[in-house]
């Protein structure tokens, strides 16, 4: 039997495929009704953010759910996000979020971007004033101590290239259990995968569909080939056709011809983080300096 699951370095198992709740044009209505289907579907894994507003509307879903007798609690898995404007104290951000939710903990908590902002900065495109230095190894103890405290029941990164990841190693006492950064058949991340196989880092993959078109085949093909490659796929969709052929992923094999001519594709990446970039106060002066050259 096939397993729709990855076990992470902390024991746990996350579901291969998880259904993403950000939207340019967020409405809480519609994304509650989007996790009910969902459930319907088999999906059990759910990724949201402070940054992205849907916790209130997902944690009710799910709630709702679970009250109902529909899943458990312990079937589900629910990753949020820690916002750049946090990491002066990660464990007051994930009780916020806890509270928006209305749960006791989160499935995995990551640090968003490998980048801070002034506490004021809740917002996702900031202003050159909105900067400050990022001292990692004081946001990672944060992170450390709220999966010490019960909050979440695992910690991980979000956007780090290969060597920020080593950097992290310099002194995190818990490794991350992941890393979640776009990945698709146009932007395959060989180097940060095999960097994050060696070191038991799960890779989970957003806009595991990669740009319009999808001229390598159907989104099916698009998800099977990350899902093949040890990911995790996060799909953004509230289309009810469209969340059922995603989760059909589950059900179809690549063969090696389909692996290696998705290999050939030129690749190009699409979140290319332009907006942490600039010349004065971010951190990151060029966009090849904000992934150390992996772009």
């Amino acid at each position: 039997m096939r397993s729709n699951q990855a076990r992470l370095n902390t024991g746990n198992v996350v579901p291969l495929i998880g259904l993403g709740t950000y939207s340019s044009s967020y409405d809480g209505e519609t994304t509650q009704n989007a996790i009910h289907m969902a459930l319907k579907m088999g999906y059990r894994h759910f990724d949201t953010a402070k940054i992205y507003g849907s916790e209130p509307a997902l944690g009710k879903a799910l709630m709702e759910a679970i009250n109902n007798g529909v899943v458990k609690r312990e079937d589900i898995f629910v990753t949020s996000k820690l916002w750049s404007s946090d990491h002066h104290d990660p464990v007051s951000a994930l009780n916020q979020s806890l509270q928006n939710l209305g749960m006791g903990y989160v499935d995995l908590y990551l640090v968003h971007w490998p980048i801070k902002f002034k506490s004021w900065a809740e917002y996702p495109m900031p202003n050159e004033e909105d900067f400050e230095e990022l001292d990692l190894k004081t946001t990672w103890a944060g992170m450390e101590k709220c999966l010490e405290l019960g909050l979440c029941k695992a910690i991980g990164v979000s956007n780090f290239s290969t060597q920020k990841l080593q950097h992290l190693s310099d002194f995190a006492t818990v490794s991350p259990a992941v890393n979640q950064v776009e990945m698709h058949p146009m932007w395959r991340q060989n180097k940060l995968r095999k960097y994050c196989e060696v070191h038991k880092i799960h890779v989970s993959a957003y806009m595991p569909l990669g740009g319009p078109g999808n001229f390598w085949g159907s989104t099916s093909v698009a998800l099977r080939w990350g899902i093949q490659k040890g990911a995790s796929v996060i799909v953004k969709s509230f289309n009810k056709d469209r969340m059922r052929e995603n989760v059909g992923a589950l059900d179809i094999t690549l063969d090696d011809d389909d692996m290696i001519n998705i290999e050939k594709l030129v690749e190009e990446k699409i979140l290319r983080g332009d907006h942490l970039v600039n010349k004065t106060t971010s951190p990151y002066r060029t966009v090849e300096q904000l992934w150390d050259d992996e772009i």
